[in-house]
């Protein structure tokens, strides 16, 4: 599992160990957190170090490919930096599997890939118009993906995840970004005193409030679909499929929500637009279901909770790891 101390990475590796799977966590903890690997086999190493991948390749039989810069604003102001990762880096990890006697591959890919869609929900099948850097990276991999597949018969799931959130039940773990940009961790940050207010990137979009909507879904229900295209990609076939809950949460709904569970208001300033942000991006996971046999099982407010919960217990270890 490439990627596999990061936030999705993780929970998926978790999902994973509970339906019995052996896995191995290669990261290069630039971005992910050896903590969040704790229990299992984690090898520290870069995603276009071909010869440490061919050396781990050797020992499993799928990939997950969970390696990638994933903000979108950052895209716009260094794509050299999403493309010599995503793409270049991303390439060496493909050459490698086809190298090897790996023929099973499962990409996280984002619904990023659309661009700003002509109708919501968005189905498989619409045209693939990324507007920003980010999507236009995960578009390349796709890309890649079905000529290998073709080629080398290396199958393969993209999962076009629509906006991961929220935090494991059992509280092991949870949203951390360095920076941290995501809307729902933010919020939290604001009202705990981590950040003065949010920001949020413009309340004029052609919404009912104004801003931007987004399809949330829990990161445990992301995790367990991973599970299930593995099993899929027994049966020698590929696919791309949507991930999300087929439901809209504006900006101000989300903080709403968060203020009626945590009892706190969020601190808060309108400030332009971000560029390349799409108005609404909402998912017709349909496919999924007739697929794998997946739907999202947790609903916002579970979303919103188990994050909340998160929150405020790595906030309380960081205070007491600061007074010891």
């Amino acid at each position: 599992m490439v990627g596999g101390a990061g936030y999705i990475g993780s929970h998926a590796a978790q999902a994973l160990r509970r339906r019995g799977h052996d896995v191995i966590l290669y990261d290069s903890l630039s971005t992910g957190h050896a903590r969040l690997a704790e229990g299992f086999e984690l090898i520290v190493g870069d995603i276009a170090d071909s010869a440490k991948l061919a050396s781990v390749l050797r020992r499993v039989d799928s990939v997950m490919h969970f390696a990638a810069h994933a903000y979108v604003g950052e895209s716009v102001e260094n794509p050299r930096k999403y493309f010599q990762n995503n793409v270049q880096g991303g390439l060496s990890l493909l050459n490698a599997a086809a190298d090897s006697k790996v023929r099973k591959f499962i990409f996280s890919s984002s619904c990023a890939v659309y661009g700003t869609p002509a109708k919501v929900p968005i189905t498989e099948d619409m045209p693939r118009l990324p507007v920003n850097p980010y999507g236009a990276s995960k578009l390349v991999f796709e890309h890649a993906l079905e000529a290998y597949d073709r080629a080398y018969r290396l199958r393969y799931v993209s999962f076009r995840y629509f906006n991961a959130a929220g935090a494991d039940e059992e509280g092991r773990a949870g949203e951390v970004h360095n920076p941290e940009t995501h809307l729902i961790p933010s919020a939290f940050e604001a009202i705990c005193g981590l950040r003065r207010e949010l920001e949020i990137y413009g309340d004029d979009y052609p919404t009912p409030d104004g801003t931007c909507i987004r399809d949330y879904i829990h990161v445990n229900d992301l995790a367990e679909a991973h599970v299930l295209g593995l099993e899929y990609l027994e049966k020698g076939n590929s696919t791309a499929l949507n991930l999300g809950t087929g439901q809209g949460h504006s900006v101000n709904e989300v903080l709403s929500t968060i203020k009626r569970i945590s009892g706190c208001e969020v601190p808060k300033q309108i400030i332009a637009r971000r560029p390349g942000d799409p108005a609404q991006l909402v998912a017709d996971a349909t496919r999924a279901g007739e697929v794998l046999n997946w739907r999202s099982k947790r609903t916002f407010e579970e979303i919103i909770s188990s994050a909340w919960k998160w929150h405020q217990k790595t906030r309380l270890a960081a205070r007491r790891q600061a007074a010891s």
